[in-house]
């Protein structure tokens, strides 16, 4: 069984067409909402640290921002699967922008404490992830499927600008004049998110792929479809089916399960060599700690930069040998700098790796995108992240250990795991298909 039939050979270039107006307003939403989680990463470990000197409970505010995503994913996907999607959108701008307003009134009123942060970042956390699987879910139903890479480079570049660029200094800058600012602005970037989602047209919804998957799967005289993406729950079945839904699909996928495999284990190996990194970079490149920020920016150059000419490369080369080599270029990496511990070379390193990650990203969502039916795309994300986002603590552990015995060696160790990954899976990833070439079981929009 296999979702999709795929044609290995890249499509040729052609004229790029506008992505038109709804993906324009998709932009501006999640600009918006890009705006409100860089303030508010930024914000709660600085608030944290002026309210209490635990490191502990410092340490809580990064547990209870990852929390939701191994709890939640899944349950979120069924709820983006089940009903309009441009109401979860607004739903966790909305809420988001109530809960940041509330984080406010306890800040001006003095009744903020460190509990109170905790729970504001976990209900933001858990918002986040029915926003970013409905998100991912409403980009297929505006574009057309050759168009995915390009539409989800420019969100990737959307949110590394705001996230990156725009945020932390900003966040930082009215923090030391005032929190207040921040938090206002924080509540009034969601609430404009909120507000854009919801004037989405009606293609957004995902209502009438549903509405196609019910009637195609009605008893009639018309031939059976041959074609059927695995067994997997309708939209009407219950709870309990529908959160195994997106992992049976990916399971049954010749495409998908290696692919789902491969970057689990390629995650693992990038969280254990970036969870010491700021060590590696302030003991071993004898980077100043006042440097350290634009030291990192090497890395948001690179991944905007990798935003801006992924879709390029692969209208150039193709989907599969790009993934290919920016997977072991990435990895290659990090293992140089950890031979050769340089500023200099960090910083290439670090502007090359994040570039291919970015890359990486780009044609991994936007394959999965092409190759899940519509009505599935929220449950699948969810699995999805839930088992690549669950495992990196694993990694971050290894990583940690491994420091002990210098902070080189998990760059040496996480990169050799990784190419050795790589390596296993070249033939394998060099022969994945462009987007536009699955015969999905659902017709691209025209």
């Amino acid at each position: 069984m296999s979702s999709a039939a795929v044609n290995s050979e890249p499509a040729p270039p052609t004229r790029q067409a506008p992505l038109g107006g709804p993906f324009a307003r998709v932009v501006a939403a999640n600009l918006s909402s890009s705006l409100g989680d860089g303030i508010a990463r930024v914000a709660a470990p600085l608030l944290a640290v002026q309210l209490t000197d635990d490191p502990l409970l410092v340490s809580l505010v990064a547990v209870a921002a990852l929390l939701p995503w191994l709890v939640l994913a899944i349950p979120a996907g069924v709820l983006v699967d089940r009903i309009d999607r441009r109401l979860p959108l607004g739903l966790a701008g909305g809420v988001r922008a109530l809960v940041a307003a509330g984080l406010l009134a306890l800040h001006l009123t003095g009744a903020l404490t460190i509990w109170w942060l905790l729970l504001v970042v976990l209900l933001y956390g858990a918002l986040e992830t029915v926003y970013d699987g409905a998100i991912r879910a409403v980009v297929p139903s505006i574009v057309v499927r050759g168009d995915l890479p390009r539409a989800n480079s420019r969100i990737e570049a959307t949110e590394i600008v705001v996230q990156q660029f725009l945020s932390q200094p900003l966040t930082s800058w009215l923090l030391a004049f005032s929190a207040a600012w921040a938090l206002g602005l924080n509540t009034a970037a969601y609430a404009v998110a909120g507000g854009l989602a919801l004037t989405l047209p009606a293609v957004a919804s995902g209502v009438a792929a549903r509405r196609r998957r019910q009637v195609a799967d009605e008893p009639g005289p018309a031939e059976p479809n041959q074609d059927r993406e695995p067994d997997v729950a309708a939209p009407t079945a219950g709870w309990r089916a529908e959160l195994a839904a997106g992992f049976r699909f990916i399971w049954a996928s010749s495409m998908l399960r290696p692919l789902w495999i491969v970057s689990v284990l390629i995650g693992i190996c990038h969280a254990a060599i970036t969870s010491t990194l700021v060590l590696f970079i302030l003991e071993r490149l004898d980077v100043p700690e006042a440097w350290y920020g634009t030291f990192m920016l090497a890395g948001a150059v690179g991944a905007l930069t990798a935003a801006a000419v992924t879709s390029r490369l692969k209208a150039r080369f193709g989907t599969g040998p790009v993934m290919a080599t920016v997977n072991a270029v990435g990895l290659g990496a990090w293992f140089l700098v950890g031979v050769f511990p340089l500023a200099g070379v960090g910083a290439v390193a670090i502007f090359v790796s994040f570039g291919c990650t970015t890359t990486w990203n780009v044609l991994v969502m936007s394959l999965r995108q092409a190759a899940v039916p519509n009505h599935l795309l929220g449950r699948v994300h969810g699995t999805w992240r839930t088992a690549l986002w669950g495992a990196m603590p694993l990694g971050s552990l290894a990583g940690g250990l491994l420091a002990r015995s210098g902070y080189s060696t998990p760059l040496i160790v996480g990169a050799t795991v990784g190419l050795m990954v790589s390596a296993v899976g070249h033939r394998y990833i060099a022969t994945l298909p462009d987007p536009e070439t699955l015969d999905s079981m659902e017709p691209a929009r025209a």
